[in-house]
Parts: C-alpha cells; structure tokens; sequence
C-alpha cells in the first residue's frame, strides 16, 4: 500500500484516533467525542506514549488518519519467558474498509512483534463482532482461549 504511511501516533492525532474508535456500533455507546472527554483521552495517550512498551499505531494516507491500533509488548515468566504482543483496539475508517488496510496494519503489527523478539501476538476481539471473528481467522489467528473481563 504505498500511500499509506504507518507511523507512531502524535498528540495532533489523538481527535481522529477518539472519532476512529466512536465510529462503530460498539464505539459509539463507549466513547465520548465532546470536548469535556478530551482531557481525559489527552491523559490516556501521553501514559501511553511515554511508556516504552506501548506503540500506538496510525496509519495516515497524506491527507488522514484511516487507521489505528494499540500495540503492548508483555513480558512474562510463562512460556520460559515469553514475550507477547497484545494487539488491541483495530479500527479503519468506515469509508476506507474493504481496502485491505486493516490486513496492512496487522501484517505491520506482527512484523514490529517479531522485531521486538516476541514469540507471540495476541487480541481480543468483541464476540459480537463476527466479521472482525472472519478476518483474524483469515489471517491466521486462532481462537484458542476464552477472554474474561470484569468492569470496575
């Protein structure tokens, strides 16, 4: 995809990261895109930022971000000291779907996992979200746990 640029995410990026994330049937009920909300995802993204286990994915294409997806790099003892990567919160934007985007940015994603020595890549996905279910299983994910998650 030679228009497109895959990059850190910047503080400037941090408004078409939040609309990227709210445009969905889940994103819309869980993000805020008001201005009140803004100090909030600022805090969030300079945490992240900051931390150097995190990178926080944009893919521009000159002219907008069209894509977005957070990267943790876990270390652990399991697994002889396993290192994992933990992809989370994919979005494309609506009017760019179909592209093979979301493909680039979790070929891009496993790529960054094995430069960083990872033995493992590893997300989440809502169960309601068939066709997201689809696309990882297309690209060789497989559905070999059961998430749990507990709402504080």
């Amino acid at each position: 995809m030679p228009d497109l640029i895959f990059r850190r995410a910047t503080e400037a990026d941090v408004p078409a990261i939040i609309g990227l994330l709210a445009d969905d049937v889940l994103g819309s009920s869980r993000e805020a895109t008001g201005t009140e909300s803004y100090p909030q995802y600022l805090d969030a993204f300079r945490v992240i930022d900051a931390d150097a286990s995190q990178f926080l994915l944009v893919v521009d294409d000159g002219s907008k971000i069209v894509g977005t997806l957070q990267l943790t790099f876990i270390p652990g003892l399991a697994s002889r000291g396993l290192k994992r990567g933990q992809i989370e919160a994919v979005r494309v934007a609506r009017d760019r779907r179909g592209e093979k985007i979301g493909e680039a940015m979790i070929d891009w994603a496993v790529e960054k996992c094995r430069r960083e020595q990872c033995g493992t890549v590893q997300l989440t996905t809502d169960k309601t979200r068939t066709e997201a279910h689809r696309f990882y299983d297309r690209l060789g994910f497989q559905p070999s746990h059961l998430g749990y998650k507990l709402k504080l």
